[in-house]
């Protein structure tokens, strides 16, 4: 998730809406005023002429994200699957639930099982408000509280907290008036979502809300806003109508009908770099991020002439966001692997100062969801394999996952703590933990010593975290000792998420052959013996440095560091570190070199302030 400096991009975009009838629930006894009972029965009332039963197709003309289209919703009545599937020129996404296993169509044409972080209960609380399993005897199974009458908007609403079985809490708003649902509202990942209803007139000879808000928690200019066609009742139709297609997705293809491909790599900064060409031009500088997604910056937008189309906000690791767009492509082609008509996004991946070389895209779920992956760290090779043909043959131990979002989410420990942890190539750290775990488990006093510092940049900006030593960290069957883990504190962005614990990146993935088969939702770990040099340590200079066109730019000094001590301030800018030239391709070499030269080494640098130059010999040390 996604934010490129430490996660990925987590798109929020084309969200399905939340319901297609009212809510309304079962009475157990006479209603009294002021109570859940009360409520509910008063919408039963005014819903009167819902059916109990029956598939339900529903139309809506949809605008959202700078575009405009339809969406459709169908529904079973009685059990409450479901699918949905939005439409605006050439972007084409959904998601549906055939009341076992939720599952998503991203815009690339992949249908993919959802039942990682908390899709699960969310595709079961839809499901609930669809089949209005509050109507039946003892409301579904569901907990109801009434939490009182409030002014909103210049009407009374009453206000339920309810939390289906095997589902999560959310809020319902009834207008004391017409007693018509007006809005719903839940946590959906880590954005508070809310879904407004209004305009409730009679279809098909029952009360409908022709006009729907989708308000997925990003501001105003996310919204989604739904006006209702047409509706219809049919016959009812099985459940595995609503279940996720097998086809496998369309899209990737190897030349001459060869199983698989290898390629090299770079590994910078614990990204994985390959050369790609886009509609036959390039090659480009990519990289590889299970993590995220199929990125086009605009700059490489412009010079291949692709038009981008609509405007939606992107999140990543840290509290901030950025705007991005649909773009179509032809053709992206690591070597004989191709990726073809594909619908990817415009947007700013990184500046080049951050990494020290430009960034021209990214490839991520949609590439491996085609591909199982193999990633070399210590050859620095990447096979990319026909999924039909891959065997896992010398490939470790395997790894069970669920997806969450585009992310494959697993089962594995924080020192002794049970952890849902991701597995995301794209992060340049060992493990990220998020602030809910941290927070839970008071884990900044219960591993010391550590440092507040910068430890990367995404979508978000600058992230900053408690950084420590754990005593162990396990994947599967893999466990890996005193791991560096970045103790998040975050109140938004990907690591203030409750539903992960924890961000598996290229710190600790560096340790293995990697292979990554998500048609078969496995994760394979080998060990590289002996591990890298770098692997397990962390900055000894105490300073966070990225490009410039003059040198290295110190943009964070962590107080009371080596660096600090040293003299070095903000805005110094390294012209030569240890007597080499502080070129811009070299950041990634020289970020290593202060983390992995031994305790006691002296780094001399020459530095430059305010047009005065100095020397300056910072005595590196354990910080944790």
């Amino acid at each position: 998730m996604a934010a490129l400096a430490r996660t990925t991009v987590a798109m929020r975009t084309l969200a399905p809406s939340l319901a297609v009838l009212a809510l309304a629930a079962a009475a157990h006894a006479e209603p009294v005023a002021g109570t859940a009972d009360a409520v509910l029965s008063a919408n039963k009332a005014a819903m009167a002429g819902t059916p109990s039963s029956g598939a339900l197709h529903a139309l809506y003309a949809w605008r959202g994200a700078g575009l405009t289209g339809t969406e459709t919703q169908d529904a079973d009545l009685a059990a409450g699957a479901f699918v949905d599937a939005q439409e605006a020129g050439q972007i084409r996404q959904g998601s549906g639930f055939d009341t076992k296993i939720p599952w998503m169509r991203d815009v690339s044409g992949a249908n993919t099982p959802e039942q990682g972080g908390d899709k699960q209960e969310l595709a079961i609380d839809d499901a609930y408000r669809r089949a209005n399993r509050w109507w039946t005897p003892g409301r579904g199974g569901a907990a109801i509280a009434y939490l009182g009458r409030t002014l909103r908007e210049g009407r009374l609403d009453d206000h339920l907290l309810v939390k289906p079985p095997g589902g999560k809490p959310f809020d319902a708003w009834f207008d004391a008036n017409t007693h018509f649902l007006v809005e719903i509202d839940e946590d959906d990942g880590f954005f508070h979502a809310r879904v407004l209803y209004r305009d409730w007139r009679p279809e098909q000879g029952a009360p409908m809300a022709h006009q729907i808000t989708n308000d997925p928690g990003q501001g105003p200019e996310s919204y989604e806003y739904l006006t209702l066609k047409s509706a219809a009742v049919g016959p009812p139709r099985p459940l595995d109508a609503y279940a996720c297609p097998t086809e496998p997705p369309p899209g990737g293809r190897i030349e001459d009908g060869s199983a698989s491909v290898t390629l090299p790599f770079r590994l910078l900064n614990n990204h994985i770099y390959v050369q790609a060409k886009v509609n036959g031009q390039g090659p480009f500088n990519f990289i590889v991020d299970s993590g995220g997604h199929t990125l086009i910056s605009p700059t490489l937008v412009k010079r291949l002439g692709l038009k981008s189309v609509g405007q939606f906000q992107t999140n990543g690791a840290g509290e901030g966001h950025s705007s991005s767009g649909f773009v179509e492509i032809g053709d992206i082609a690591l070597g004989a692997a191709h990726l073809r008509d594909q619908v990817g996004f415009a947007t700013e991946i990184y500046d080049p100062s951050i990494e020290g070389v430009s960034v021209d895209g990214m490839v991520g779920f949609e590439l491996i969801r085609r591909f199982a992956t193999r990633i070399d760290y210590g050859a620095q090779t990447i096979t990319f394999t026909d999924p039909a043909r891959f065997r896992p043959t010398d490939a470790g131990d395997p790894v069970p996952f669920l997806f969450y979002d585009h992310l494959p989410q697993i089962r594995g420990f924080i020192a002794d703590l049970p952890a849902r942890l991701d597995i995301d190539t794209g992060s340049r750290s060992e493990i990220d933990v998020t602030a809910p775990f941290v927070a839970a488990h008071s884990l900044q006093t219960r591993f010391t010593p550590g440092v507040i510092t910068v430890t990367g940049w995404g979508v978000g900006g600058k992230v900053s975290s408690y950084v420590a030593r754990l005593p162990s960290l396990t994947l599967g069957d893999q466990t890996i000792d005193a791991p560096i883990a970045d103790l998040d504190s975050a109140k938004g962005g990907a690591f203030s998420d409750p539903n992960m614990d924890g961000n598996i990146g290229g710190g600790v993935l560096q340790r293995f052959v990697v292979t990554l088969d998500y048609a078969h939702q496995t994760l394979w770990l080998k060990p590289l013996a002996p591990p890298p040099t770098d692997a397990g340590t962390f900055d000894r200079a105490g300073m966070w440095i990225n490009a410039g066109p003059d040198g290295y730019v110190v943009v964070e000094v962590t107080p009371g560091g080596p660096a600090d001590q040293s003299g070095v301030t903000v805005g110094d800018v390294i012209m030569t570190l240890d007597g080499r030239p502080a070129h811009p391709a070299d950041l990634s070499a020289a970020r290593t070199h202060l983390r992995a030269s031994p305790p006691g080494s002296k780094v001399t640098l020459q530095v430059r302030h305010a047009g005065d130059d100095r020397q300056i010999v910072v005595t590196l040390r354990d910080q944790i």
